[in-house]
């Protein structure tokens, strides 16, 4: 008997037919001879309707407030999937977030689970029946209910299949697994059948949206084996473990953009120590997010240091560099609110010269100017304009293949 942790997205539970197919799938795994914990989002576009109706009621909605409204979509979900459950004769019990042992810290609207205390799960499953959990919540210490933010469902769902010990979490989505590249953008993008959690932690951080970064963070960090697949086809998707020694790498297993980019220049900057610091403080006092930093070689004892945002904190981080100018010595801050980024991710580049080359010469070929280059040991990064963005990366998954198969290395 297998322990499974299963998590239905929103689109996957957005209707009653939609939520009746899922109870039926649930109803299969069980009759398999298979434990099943479910963790839920809720329906369809329900948050984003609950935010709406906030917006419209409140111009302040407090933190608490809002955790307490967002987190009810997930409620009536998980009640509804139980009903459906027991009509398939499944017995099933609903949890929120604190009655499945959340605990989290005081931060609304983007809590971090602190602690996970499963007993009534246990209880449940000890029992025979399937507990469904909300998903994005938990309760804080001082007793208030939180949300997790945006893909906090997944989150939901890897933090309680490491504390239940589960054999696998099963995240079902729109999609049939993680792909080499965004389908709407290479149409031959193939599915992969495994995936590192390194490289796909890589992808979640540079564009892919699926699933959300924070679980796949967790999974690494607890060595949750994870299994992204379809609710719609039920077929078998993309498997996400850690990486083994003696398995081979694709060189390049992935090409991602992500066009949520802006970019701050700050012209003219006097090149003493103190100066990148004083900047990045500031931005970081008012919880800006900076991604890809470049500060070019000092002439005649002044230098440029250009730096990325996301483009919702654009106007923000101009006015902050703005602020700071006359204190740092800058002769001028510039911005560009229309730039992208693509990446190239395997883990293979690690002992594979080369890859640089591949990426910078197919870019160049075509007239794509890059403007700056982040990396890690298993990623490129290049910042470009936003209307190449999908040439580029239809370019560079041809460069390397991606359609048939990756290239592997020992």
């Amino acid at each position: 008997m297998a322990l499974l942790v299963q998590k239905f997205g929103g689109t996957s539970v957005a209707d009653p037919d939609r939520m009746r197919a899922v109870a039926d799938h649930v109803a299969r795994t069980v009759r398999r001879g298979n434990q099943v914990v479910v963790v839920i989002s809720a329906m369809g576009k329900e948050t984003d309707e609950l935010l709406r109706l906030a917006s419209e009621v409140s111009s302040t909605r407090p933190g608490r407030e809002m955790d307490m409204l967002i987190t009810a979509g997930e409620r009536k979900a998980m009640a509804l999937l139980c009903m459906a459950l027991h009509d398939v004769g499944v017995p099933a019990d609903s949890f929120t977030g604190s009655q499945a042992g959340f605990v989290t810290d005081d931060t609304h609207t983007n809590a971090k689970i602190v602690e996970v205390r499963p007993e009534r799960v246990r209880q449940a499953l000890e029992a025979g029946r399937v507990p469904v959990v909300g998903g994005a919540q938990g309760v804080s210490g001082s007793g208030d209910v939180t949300f997790l933010g945006r893909g906090g469902s997944d989150t939901t769902a890897v933090a309680l299949a490491h504390a239940l010990g589960a054999d696998l979490c099963e995240l079902y989505t729109d999609v049939s697994g993680v792909f080499t590249s965004d389908p709407r953008v290479v149409p031959d993008a193939r599915k992969m059948d495994r995936i590192s959690f390194d490289e796909l932690l890589e992808m979640t951080a540079n564009g892919c949206p699926k699933p959300a970064m924070r679980s796949v963070e967790y999974a690494r960090t607890h060595g949750v084996d994870l299994h992204v697949r379809s609710a719609f086809t039920w077929e078998p998707g993309t498997l996400v473990t850690k990486e083994e020694q003696d398995m081979e790498q694709a060189i390049i297993s992935a090409v991602t953009h992500d066009v949520d980019e802006s970019k701050i220049t700050l012209i003219g900057v006097p090149d003493r120590p103190g100066i990148a610091g004083q900047l990045f403080r500031a931005l970081a006092d008012h919880s800006i997010n900076v991604d890809v930093i470049v500060q070019n070689v000092s002439e005649h004892g002044v230098t440029d240091i250009s730096f990325t945002v996301p483009r919702s904190e654009y106007e923000r981080a101009v006015a902050i560099a703005r602020e700071q100018a006359p204190a740092l010595g800058a002769q001028d801050v510039k911005g560009d609110p229309d730039i992208a980024r693509v990446s190239v991710i395997g883990a293979g580049m690690k002992s594979h010269p080369g890859v640089a080359a591949t990426v910078f010469e197919t870019l160049a070929k075509e007239g794509i100017n890059i403007e700056m280059i982040s990396t890690s040991a298993i990623r490129i990064s290049c910042i470009i304009s936003e209307d190449q963005v999908e040439q580029a990366v239809q370019l560079l998954h041809d460069a390397f293949d991606l359609s048939h198969g990756p290239a592997l290395v020992d």
